[in-house]
Parts: structure tokens; C-alpha cells; sequence
């Protein structure tokens, strides 16, 4: 006898926009699958805390989609294949991100379209896969795609020792650039150092370095309100990225630069990339910590504790 299909999962879901609060563990419906999509029972889901603040989060459209179920970063293994798939089988280890507009993965399962996932290698661990999609991705982006960066590039990081300022650091260094990280305390200095940055200056919060400057490329990924130090340091006809927020674009154009923003675009190829990277050990992935499904907003309120070790905050699914 054919097994009943399963139409219920545990997921952590908010009813109505807010912060962590807003989160409760309880039973939803299992994802419908639509043509071009894959079902993936889920192993692990990171945390990104300000996706609670983002209109996708909350509504796709203009039109408001609550409930919905947050963390877009997983892994997980294959559970069902649909229509016009073919790439992918049941059982099949995998990663991804889910589109920000679309329910997310922390939940027994996700249902994704397939272009927005990749074979996962057996050596590299569901909680690692996990964390690395979305800081990995953006990073790739921001250098490779906006930046253009090659050997001998002049690569100033703020925030080096971030989720993303440690994959910028990373990437940067392997491609040849001459890595300057700005880090706020002593303490992440080493860090950066040990991540791939050649030179390391500490800004505390609030503050601007007495001179820093002369980069073709700077990248902030602090996301706070950007000083005009960062835009001052490039060099004139340089570029600055900024992952957070929009440049003041009258400030760039005071400076003679350069200033675009962007959200990341999850791309089939650049995940099998990323994967044959984490696979060969090229990337080192911060983990902060690992809890259950169980820990619902709790998880979230985990993730911006004060000393807290870097790195990100992972659902972990049995």
C-alpha cells in the first residue's frame, strides 16, 4: 500500500508584521509544488534578522501574504520533484535560496523553484551550506559582477568581519586584490587578518580613521547610515558598492565615483561554484550557533545578542 502523503509540517510563522515577538512554532500546510519547483525536507535554515524588515518579507506584489515562514537559506535533501524538472531526484542533497517574496525555509519543508537550488556535496554539512548561501552569494556579486575586481585591486571592506564582510574578504584575497578591512574593536582585527585582509584598520562605531583612502573599490557591508569617509576613500573613477541601502548618489558624484546598490540574485551556477568552494575547504564558514525549530523567535533574539560569536544563527531539522 502507497504511503498517505504528508499534507502538515511544524514551521515558525508570524501572523501579522513585527520582530521577533510575532514568531510562533505551530502546524501549516505542507507547500503545494507548482511546475519548475522542487520540495526540499528541510536540514538546516539560517537566520538573516533583517529580512523581518523587508517589504518581500511581508507581502509579494504589493499584496500582503501572511502568515509567513522566515530564514531563505537552506539545505536540505530533495522530497518531491515537479513538473519539468529534471535536474534533480528524490533524495538528492541540495542548497539554495529562496526567493524573498516567497515563504522561507524554516519548516519541515520548502517547496523552491528549481533554479534556485544546486547539488550539495556529501562533504559539505547542511548547517555550512546553509549559512554560506546568502553572505556568499552577495559577496560574489558585489565583487565579481559590480566591482570587477582582479589581481592587484586596491579592495577596502567595511565591515570585514561581518556575515558578508567575511566572504568579501575571503573572495577578494583569492582573486588577488589587496584587501584593506575596517573592523570596530582590536578584537576582530585578528580575524580579518587570518580571513585573507592585508591591512586592517579599526573604525570604532561612530567614528572616522584619521586617513584612509585611494581604493578603486570599497565595499560596505557594516549597513548602517554610510559616512562620507567611505565615499572619500575611493579613488576618483573607483567604485563603491553598498549592500544595504542606496548611496547618496549627490555624494558620489561630489567625489567623482562610482555608487550602485543591488539585491542579490540567486544564480544555479554561481551556487555550484559556491559549493565546489566549500567542498575543497577555500571558504571558512562562521557558525554562531545552532538550535531547533522548537526555539521559533527565539532563535532570532539569539542572533543579535550582545558577544555573541560571529557568524550565523541556524534552525537545525532532525
Amino acid at each position: 500500500m502507497a504511503e498517505e502523503p504528508i499534507t502538515t509540517m511544524t514551521a515558525v510563522r508570524a501572523h501579522r508584521r513585527g520582530g521577533p515577538e510575532q514568531l510562533v512554532v505551530e502546524q501549516a500546510p505542507v507547500p503545494e509544488l507548482a511546475a519548475g519547483e522542487v520540495l526540499v525536507r528541510v536540514e538546516a535554515a539560517a537566520i538573516t534578522v533583517a529580512e523581518l524588515t523587508w517589504p518581500e518579507t511581508w507581502e509579494s506584489g504589493g499584496v500582503d501574504r501572511t502568515p509567513i515562514i522566515p530564514s531563505h537559506e537552506f539545505a536540505g535533501r530533495v522530497a518531491r520533484v515537479g513538473g519539468a524538472v529534471e535536474d534533480f531526484h528524490v533524495d538528492d542533497r541540495v542548497f539554495g535560496l529562496v526567493p524573498f517574496d516567497r515563504d522561507g525555509a524554516a519548516a519541515e519543508f520548502v517547496a523552491v523553484p528549481a533554479t534556485s537550488v544546486a547539488h550539495r556535496s556529501a562533504s559539505v554539512a547542511p548547517t555550512v551550506a546553509a549559512a554560506a548561501v546568502l553572505p556568499a552569494l552577495t559577496a560574489w556579486e558585489a565583487l565579481v559582477d559590480r566591482a570587477a575586481i582582479g589581481q592587484g585591486t586596491r579592495l577596502l571592506v567595511r565591515g570585514g568581519t561581518g556575515a558578508v564582510g567575511s566572504f568579501l574578504v575571503q573572495i577578494g584575497a583569492s582573486s588577488g586584490a589587496e584587501v584593506t578591512a575596517t573592523v570596530s574593536s582590536e578584537a576582530a582585527a585578528s580575524r580579518a587578518r587570518a580571513l585573507g585582509a592585508a591591512h586592517v584598520v579599526v573604525v570604532p562605531r561612530g567614528t572616522a580613521p584619521a586617513h584612509i583612502g585611494d581604493f578603486d573599490v570599497a565595499i560596505d557591508a557594516v549597513g548602517d547610515d554610510l559616512p562620507e569617509w567611505v565615499y572619500a576613500a575611493v579613488r576618483p573613477g573607483g567604485d563603491l558598492v553598498v549592500l544595504q541601502q542606496p548611496p547618496a548618489q549627490d555624494v558620489a558624484e561630489r567625489y567623482g565615483i562610482r555608487a550602485t546598490f543591488f539585491v542579490v540574485d540567486t544564480n544555479q551556477d554561481r551556487l555550484r561554484e559556491l559549493d565546489t568552494l566549500l567542498a575543497t575547504g577555500r571558504l571558512h564558514v562562521a557558525v554562531a550557533a545552532t538550535l531547533p525549530l522548537s526555539a521559533g523567535g527565539e532563535a532570532f533574539v539569539a542572533a543579535t545578542a550582545a558577544g555573541r560569536p560571529s557568524g550565523k544563527t541556524i534552525y537545525v531539522l532532525p
